[in-house]
């Protein structure tokens, strides 16, 4: 059963992000699940200009490979090496060691609450 973080807004494409600027984003435990083992991640770079909603990077599991959308506009400051080093840590913990990307925001795309997006998902999380 998957869970949904409280305190994290989230995008219809299951990414998360913190409130605060920098912001921190990661893919859902959601959607983790979903594509199950994953092996290969790919990210923005740093000074990268990332738009909500567009694309920016990608997931690959066993399964699949799917697309990261960024839930903000603006830069990124940040990306985390680690879990570009070790992938599996997007399944064992993705809304902690495995945060994927810091973004300066200048502007949010549509963001849902953690209820809302656990609403939306409430088939994968029975």
């Amino acid at each position: 059963m998957s869970i949904v973080k409280t305190g994290l807004r989230y995008s219809a494409e299951h990414e998360w992000v913190t409130g605060d600027s920098p912001a921190s984003i990661g893919i859902s435990e959601v959607a983790a699940d979903a594509l199950g083992e994953i092996v290969y991640v790919d990210l923005p770079e740093v000074g990268t200009a990332v738009t909500a909603g567009e694309v920016c990077g990608e997931v690959e599991s066993t399964k699949s490979v799917s697309e990261i959308y960024s839930p903000v506009t603006g830069e990124v400051v940040e990306r985390n090496e680690d879990a570009i080093a070790d992938p599996a840590l997007i399944n064992s913990d993705p809304y902690g060691a495995a945060w994927l990307f810091k973004v300066a925001v200048t502007e949010e795309g549509p963001l849902l609450t953690a209820e809302q997006y656990a609403a939306d998902n409430s088939a994968d999380l029975a």
